[in-house]
């Protein structure tokens, strides 16, 4: 296909498709899928029943030496396929790292605050890194936010547990809370009670 633009001739590509169609398979043999049966065949005489069924020669399996094909509507093979992509990525639960911040001298009402808040992320999903900055002086006594960040986790021990322990890197304390499944938790609960 040539396109004229401003006086020089552009030769346009076709698209790239996913699978290889029809006469795209230059393979001299194909191994043609068919019911429940695999016939090893010459990529012309595949082609042939192809044409005779109306239908496309359709190569399922890449990077084989010997190509996988089926004889199949092309058409609506591709959009059976992008219809199992779509609900796939409908199931797939996608989690986000949500930060909470604090410092060492954090006070009580603030500090449950902040609890509340990993409360909810957690209870939504996410997963949560919790932060502390020490500044100055503080970087003296760094026992203080390991005592705070394990009280953190304590009072969400309910609902999330911990994914990293608390790690100082440089003036910041990190911790990741991932939440509990909830199977995991009613099996533990349901194990609790028989006992």
């Amino acid at each position: 296909m040539q396109k004229r633009r401003g006086g020089r001739i552009q030769r346009g590509r076709r698209p790239q498709r996913e699978h290889r169609i029809n006469t795209d398979i230059k393979e001299v043999k194909v191994r043609l899928i068919a019911d429940d049966s695999s016939v090893l065949l010459s990529t012309n005489e595949a082609l042939r029943r192809a044409k005779e069924a109306d239908l496309d020669l359709v190569e399922i399996a890449k990077g084989q030496e010997i190509p996988i094909v089926k004889i199949i509507d092309y058409g609506k093979f591709k959009f059976e396929k992008s219809k199992k992509d779509k609900e796939l990525k409908k199931k797939q639960k996608v989690t986000h790292v949500k930060e909470v911040k604090m410092g060492p001298k954090i006070d009580v009402g603030d500090f449950d605050r902040k609890c509340a808040l990993a409360k909810e992320f957690l209870e939504n999903g996410d997963t949560v890194k919790v932060s502390m900055r020490f500044r100055g002086r503080e970087m003296a006594h760094t026992e203080l936010g390991l005592e705070k960040m394990q009280q953190f986790a304590k009072n969400l021990e309910d609902i999330a547990g911990i994914d990293r322990n608390p790690i100082l890197e440089g003036r910041m304390m990190t911790m990741m809370l991932r939440p509990k499944s909830k199977k995991g938790g009613r099996e533990k609960e349901a194990n609790s009670k028989d006992a």
